[in-house]
């Protein structure tokens, strides 16, 4: 097991980071805490992919002009390029996430969604 987690780290990390978005995102009341969870969840995709990408011994995929394509091991940048839109539109969500909760505390008065619930039931 510790020869496993000594190579596979990032991947352990992974999951971690993704069980603690998962479980903010199940167990907590609290709206803010949910987004938040939602975020940490994002980022360990985020990460997933960076670590799937990593090429051992690879280089940035520049091919110098007196070498042939063939013989360089390089990094597919495709994944980073995927990450950077994920990143861009992840935070757009956050903040018209965060835009629906300030707008539901002034509404309501309450961040919580069990109250929410009860306050939307009796309307």
């Amino acid at each position: 097991m510790i020869e496993f987690l000594s190579n596979y780290y990032l991947y352990a990390l992974v999951f971690v980071v993704l069980g603690i978005g998962i479980y903010m995102v199940i167990a907590s009341e609290n709206l803010v805490k949910k987004l938040i969870g939602v975020n940490l969840f994002q980022t360990a995709i985020f990460l997933f992919f960076v670590a799937m990408a990593y090429v051992e011994g690879g280089s940035a995929p520049i091919v110098p002009a007196e070498k042939n394509p063939g013989e360089l091991l390089v990094a597919s940048p495709l994944p980073q390029v995927i990450v950077l839109t994920a990143i861009v539109v992840g935070i757009a969500l956050t903040a018209v996430g965060l835009a629906l909760i300030i707008r539901i505390y002034a509404e309501y008065g309450t961040l919580r969604e069990d109250t929410l619930r009860e306050v939307r039931a009796d309307e």
